[in-house]
């Protein structure tokens, strides 16, 4: 009997660990991994550049005109063996995930133009079914006849402690005040935003992985994946 594939679709709160655990569910189901998060930070990255955006001002419609001048796509890195955001043929990885960035991208993301570009490309990639994506809105717009679709959440202060930490471990200048009051932030922008906001879909799982580890909050969507998979393998 042959494998049927399926499509993983992973939505949630920023920092609750999605991209960390998509990457390992891709890698270990043998699937593509679409990180939607990088797609979104890539554009504001871009956006940041073009000084279209800063604390007191956004030139929206500057960034809508030039929509069809951004191109986005992922590149496998061969020492990882995981993909890499390129934007405009640059390996950007690096960049879009400083906190700056963070603390511009839920309103880049809340642009309805944005969203329809991203979401059009985001379709193609999992067309073929074999993939796990993960975002804000991948069970409810992207793929809402995803097979297993889970939502993952922890509280604002744990989210902000793990992403912390992994600030400070890639060399950042940050303090943890700052980086708690960005989560909460983009909580509030993400679930209140007219076009797709953040929500869980009625048929995914809630994940709460405030008190779990990375490997058991991996081996729990494993398994759901796993069951799944056979499920409709029949």
């Amino acid at each position: 009997m042959k494998e049927k594939k399926i499509v993983v679709a992973i939505d949630g709160y920023s920092s609750t660990g999605k991209s960390t655990v998509a990457k390992q569910l891709a890698k270990k189901l043998e699937y593509i991994y679409v990180d939607t998060g990088a797609m979104y930070r890539a554009v504001t990255l871009y956006t940041m550049r073009q000084n279209w955006i800063s604390q007191n001002s956004f030139d929206q419609e500057a960034l809508e005109q030039a929509l069809v001048s951004i191109r986005i796509r992922f590149e496998i890195n061969p020492s990882i063996g995981l993909a890499d955001i390129l934007l405009n043929d640059e390996n950007v990885e690096k960049y879009i995930r400083k906190l700056e960035v963070s603390q511009h991208v839920s309103q880049v993301a809340a642009i309805s133009a944005v969203r329809k570009k991203l979401v059009a490309l985001q379709k193609e990639m999992g067309k073929e079914r074999g993939v796990v994506m993960d975002g804000r809105d991948i069970g409810t717009v992207v793929f809402p006849d995803a097979e297993l679709k889970i939502f993952m959440t922890a509280t604002p202060e744990d989210r902000a402690q793990r992403r912390f930490k992994e600030m400070k471990e890639r060399g950042d200048v940050v303090e943890y005040k700052d980086v708690l009051e960005n989560v909460k932030q983009r909580d509030h922008i993400d679930s209140t935003r007219k076009d797709s906001p953040l929500q869980k879909a009625k048929d995914a799982i809630e994940i709460d992985n405030s008190s779990m580890s990375l490997e058991e909050q991996f081996q729990c969507i494993l398994q759901l994946a796993k069951e799944k998979i056979t499920e409709i393998s029949g």
